[in-house]
């Protein structure tokens, strides 16, 4: 898919900052737009996981599914989100085989615990020790 500048750059700080989450740990869409700078663009975020390429696929592409850890990110409820078929059981499987445990909520969605698997730092490992004023 043609993507802009501006789209290419938006995806790739997504796909870095997605690379950032440790192993056995989770975060949301939203914090990962609020990391970047834009907290209004969640849904964003989820847009370009959604279209991150499969390793299968794209092996030789510099951000793929084995590249990007893509199932440690989840909805700001705790919930990994719907969407195919059986991408929810897909990313139950790969955070499992990381350590992380699914719950089901009470309406059977697949939930994991911020309190015990959550990753929200302030900023970026990789941004530490610049200054605010470095990263206008």
């Amino acid at each position: 898919m043609p993507q802009t500048e501006e789209a290419a750059a938006w995806f790739a700080a997504v796909y870095q900052a997605v690379q950032e989450i440790p192993h056995g740990r989770v975060t949301s869409y939203g914090h990962i737009a609020l990391l970047l700078g834009f907290p209004e663009r969640p849904r964003q975020v989820g847009v370009c996981l959604k279209h991150l390429p499969s390793a299968a696929d794209q092996p030789s592409a510099r951000y793929n599914s084995d590249t990007v850890p893509w199932q440690r990110v989840i909805n700001a409820k705790g919930a990994i989100s719907p969407r195919g078929a059986n991408g929810a059981a897909n990313q139950e499987t790969v955070l499992g085989q990381e350590g992380v445990a699914i719950g089901r909520g009470s309406l059977g969605e697949r939930t994991v615990d911020f309190e015990t698997y959550g990753w929200f730092p302030s900023r970026l490992p990789s941004r530490e020790g610049e200054d605010e004023s470095d990263s206008e």
